[in-house]
């Protein structure tokens, strides 16, 4: 069972190997939602994710000969790096099993602490059932990454800072893949004071843990595709599950398109980077109904690789109206760029990249088509740019930048 000896125990062991994440006041996220919000930044944490506290307090837990047999696990990438660190602090072998998509940058810091990584399967549950295969196979023991009370026990220890912190806190939201880290946060916390209130977020593509409690057992989904792959779980735990049940007061699902925006909430009003599942409490902070209470959002990690921050940050942009492409008809005549280009200067407007296709029609003297993509400060910025370029007889038409022009012409 999970106990407050064996919490207060976990605290004190884990304190070890992790660094000291101090919560964080957010003015920005405050104004955004009328609560006193606090962010603890788990993302700084070693290994840069909250994994590592149950990572080390579970192999804690193990005799010598356990250990000595070697460690196995299955992770997107957290645990991953949480086992293989806390692996080589003991001295002993761990091997790694990751899903085929893992970005480079956790298998390689995976590696980096002196693990053997294997590739196998699309998703973490293909992965799991491939590394107990390979526990069998070789006599390894195996790290569950959440169904585990251990391990559960020693992720918790995030709710004993938090109360020391702010023991008048209100509201704790916490990411959730497979449920380990709101199983142990949920249940320090409700031994500490019932009346705090505890709600996972999940991606919507990959709600594991909001099926199954609606369903009273659980249950697995066919599929988990989302761009929070550190919470990309089909199944969550079953050991684990009775606990979520009587601990965790809601779950808030989160479309991928706003954890894009979550990531540029952070990066640019806190200086930080959070990888996608360790956004999932931030945009979850509008999906509340309250306001006037402290909230504490969880942000788990901040293993994000570069190309897929690029990705984030243009989509991002893209999302809300800082970066559009608009598509204007010209006389093929000279000077006419100079023009359009001298009209959007007086907007204030920063011109990113032009493409001038004199193809559009098949009468060159007739119209050539230019398409603009350029920077704004956000929507209405935008829509008075369009509404000049219509002014002025340039017929502008926004272009999706994933594909055609949004209105034929």
């Amino acid at each position: 069972m999970l106990t407050l000896e064996k919490f207060e125990e976990a605290t004190e062991i884990v304190q070890k190997v992790t660094r000291e994440t101090k919560l964080q006041y957010s003015e920005y996220f405050s104004a955004q939602t009328g609560n006193k919000v606090y962010l603890k930044p788990e993302n700084m944490q070693t290994t840069g994710a909250y994994k590592i506290r149950g990572a080390y307090y579970k192999i804690s837990t193990l005799s010598e000969e356990e250990r000595a047999k070697g460690l196995i696990t299955a992770s997107a990438g957290n645990h991953a790096q949480g086992v293989a660190y806390a692996a080589q602090q003991y001295g002993v072998k761990a091997t790694i099993v990751m899903p085929t998509v893992t970005p480079l940058m956790k298998v390689n810091r995976t590696k980096s602490y002196g693990a053997e990584v294997v590739l196998y399967g699309d998703v973490y549950d293909d992965s799991c059932a491939y590394a107990y295969k390979l526990a069998e196979e070789n006599g390894y023991t195996f790290i569950h990454p959440f169904d585990d009370l251990d391990v559960a026990t020693g992720q918790g220890t995030i709710a004993m800072e938090i109360f020391k912190e702010l023991p008048t806190v209100d509201y704790i939201l916490v990411p959730v893949g497979g449920g380990g880290l709101i199983t142990g946060i949920s249940a320090l916390t409700k031994m500490l004071n019932p009346k705090i209130r505890v709600i996972g977020v999940e991606p919507a593509p990959a709600a594991c843990m909001k099926a199954s409690l609606e369903a009273g057992h659980v249950v697995t989904l066919p599929s988990a595709k989302t761009i929070a792959d550190g919470t990309a779980v089909k199944t969550p735990g079953e050991k684990i599950f009775p606990y979520v049940q009587e601990n965790v007061d809601d779950i808030i699902t989160i479309p991928d398109e706003e954890l894009i925006v979550a990531f540029l909430d952070l990066m640019e009003n806190h200086k930080m980077v959070a990888e996608n599942s360790g956004l999932l409490t931030l945009a979850a902070l509008k999906h509340l109904n309250f306001t006037g209470k402290k909230v504490v959002a969880v942000i788990s990690g901040g293993n994000m690789d570069v190309i897929t921050m690029a990705s984030v940050v243009q989509h991002g942009l893209i999302a809300r109206d800082r970066v559009f492409t608009v598509s204007v008809l010209l006389p093929d005549k000279p000077g006419q760029l100079v023009q359009v280009a001298s009209l959007i200067a007086g907007t204030q407007a920063n011109v990113i990249s032009l493409e001038h296709n004199q193809f559009f029609s098949i009468n060159r003297n007739d119209l050539v088509e230019l398409r603009i993509t350029m920077e704004a400060f956000g929507t209405e910025h935008k829509n008075e740019i369009v509404a000049l370029l219509e002014k002025e007889g340039y017929r502008p038409k926004l272009v999706d930048r994933s594909g055609p022009t949004t209105t034929a012409w």
